[in-house]
């Protein structure tokens, strides 16, 4: 009988907690979004918290310039901060909250490959991509745990469920998603920079700089929880038509990002 009503509760839990990405793929996301609101801020505090930040005026308005130019299309106040360390990293958390590493904008050339990659880490919260990472991975079960993860994130559930946020045991040390997770806030981000007038083919030549960088160390893409640099590339190209446009209608509307490195 007990197993009969948990099978019941369960199926309910399911057929309610059904949600529509910005893609339009469906997903199972029934986590609270104010828990994971405060499991990315926590993260996030702690992170600022433990990791050098920039002190570079010039990068932090370069930074705010392109993020403030984005979320303009998103909505809300995001917090963002730029970190010192050199890897080619970029994150955003659930409550609004977004990272930027120093070695990402020395990387990339201009504006619009930044914003490519802000504008990617963007999709992966709007698209509930650590809601849904953490209802499939974890079930019901975290319900009940997550508020004991929040006030004790170092603790074997809190560390479970910081890296299904998307935060390693490390705050700073980014736990990747999924391929599909990663390829959709791809279609996202693409489309984000390109309605806030960035220019969407220089995603394109962000991910070959980013080849180039890796210089052949990352692994076959069947190894790899992110697609191939030539996947990835060949994605975005087949977007390129629509996210075009989108920009072309944005700067037509007087939406011209001039946020200078």
């Amino acid at each position: 009988m007990k197993f009969r009503l948990v099978v019941v509760l369960l199926i309910l839990v399911t057929l309610c907690a059904c949600a529509t990405t910005p893609t339009g793929r469906s997903q199972l996301a029934f986590m609270p979004d104010d828990e994971l609101d405060a499991m990315g801020l926590q993260a996030f505090t702690e992170m600022k918290n433990e990791k050098p930040m920039s002190q570079d005026t010039r990068e932090n308005r370069f930074v705010r310039c392109i993020t403030d130019a984005i979320t303009r299309e998103t909505g809300g106040e995001w917090e963002v901060a730029v970190f010192e360390d050199k890897s080619l990293n970029a994150f955003a958390l659930p409550g609004k909250k977004i990272g930027v590493h120093t070695g990402l904008i020395d990387l990339a050339d201009n504006q619009d490959q930044l914003a490519a990659v802000i504008g990617h880490e963007i999709g992966h919260v709007l698209a509930k991509h650590s809601n849904e990472r953490m209802s499939q991975k974890l079930g019901a079960q975290i319900g009940m745990s997550v508020i004991a993860a929040i006030a004790a994130p170092r603790t074997p559930m809190g560390q479970t469920a910081m890296g299904l946020l998307g935060v390693g045991t490390q705050y700073g040390v980014l736990m990747p998603f999924s391929r599909l997770h990663e390829s959709e806030a791809d279609a996202i981000g693409i489309e984000l920079m390109a309605k806030a007038g960035f220019n969407p083919a220089e995603s394109i030549t962000l991910w070959q700089k980013m080849a180039q960088a890796s210089q052949g160390s990352q692994p076959a893409e069947f190894l790899s929880t992110h697609p191939s640099h030539d996947t990835r590339i060949d994605d975005l190209q087949e977007l390129m038509p629509k996210a075009t446009a989108l920009m072309q209608q944005a700067r037509a509307a007087g939406k011209r990002p001039d946020c200078e490195k």
